[in-house]
């Protein structure tokens, strides 16, 4: 399979902005709760999971290896040009990452299949996770408007063009395809999980505050695993090994009502993540300046 560099350069990809769905949600807070579902499922590729097996610190420095990703994330929606700088990079970057896994088999992170299910997979956490921590599930418009910009920001990031499918209905046709034949219960996605629900302290933490970890850990390793466990789809998380009772299904959506109770009272300076509060700020300003600039 070709490898997305060389196949899709997609420099003129069109860029978010106001307006756009992803502009209002990627920056949100509540967007980190369903990024863990997300990164599950792409190391549940084989490729994906030997790459990061082989390749990846998230198994000596988590909380960093977490914080980059989630920075470049911010940076594909909030970033003006500079997502396109940034997905240039991350392509350069993984044009590296080959090699044979301990099994034998060959792996490929610019492989277009593996490349276009890591941001393909953010679209099946938005859609699970938006019922529990934004209060209702997504309309059938706001959907198709997501999918929408899913694929803009594939094709922001490279992916080529025949490995998107078209439409709503085709994506989950997709994903419950790779779902059932394409992804293994790999160890690393394996080690993901169980990270979630044992995270180490973070470590830049202060010697000072290492004392709190334990009674921090406890609370937030239970948030964070239920919503990535339950966010999974039930054949996932079988492959995995994992399993989902009526009662975590039901801690799950009163962790998800409060959550969204509580977001609906904070201040937009509270609810989004530095980068993207930032952004929305500039933008705003930039849309004043230029309603004072008009004439007339």
């Amino acid at each position: 399979m070709g490898r997305v560099a060389v196949l899709e350069p997609r420099d003129g990809a069109d860029l978010f902005g106001p307006g756009s769905f992803h502009w209002d949600l990627t920056g949100d807070r509540r967007f980190a709760l369903m990024f863990g579902s997300a990164f599950v499922l792409q190391t549940m590729h084989p490729q994906i999971g030997a790459a990061v097996s082989k390749q990846s610190t998230f198994q000596t420095d988590p909380w960093g290896r977490a914080t980059r990703s989630l920075a470049s994330v911010l940076r594909w929606v909030y970033g003006g040009e500079g997502a396109r700088e940034e997905a240039r990079r991350l392509v350069k970057m993984h044009e590296k990452i080959r090699g044979t896994d301990d099994t034998g088999h060959s792996y490929d992170a610019l492989g277009a299949e593996a490349w276009a299910w890591v941001p393909l997979t953010a679209f099946h956490s938005l859609v699970k996770g938006y019922p529990y921590f934004y209060s209702a599930p997504l309309s059938v418009a706001d959907e198709e408007q997501a999918y929408r910009e899913a694929l803009q920001l594939c094709r922001i990031l490279h992916v080529p063009e025949a490995s998107l499918p078209k439409t709503v209905a085709d994506y989950w046709a997709y994903f419950d395809d790779m779902v059932d034949h394409t992804l293994v219960g790999h160890p690393m996605a394996r080690a993901v999980v169980e990270l979630w629900g044992h995270a180490p302290p973070p470590n830049e933490l202060p010697d000072a505050l290492r004392f709190a970890w334990p009674g921090v850990a406890k609370l937030g390793n239970r948030v964070f695993s239920l919503a990535v466990v339950g966010l999974l789809p039930e054949r996932a998380r079988e492959k995995l090994g994992l399993v989902w009772t009526t009662r975590d299904e039901r801690n799950l959506r009163v962790l998800g009502s409060v959550v969204a109770r509580t977001f609906a009272h904070l201040p937009e300076r509270a609810r989004y993540m530095g980068p993207a509060y930032q952004a929305r700020q500039a933008a705003r300003q930039a849309a004043r300046q230029a309603e004072r600039a008009e004439p007339g």
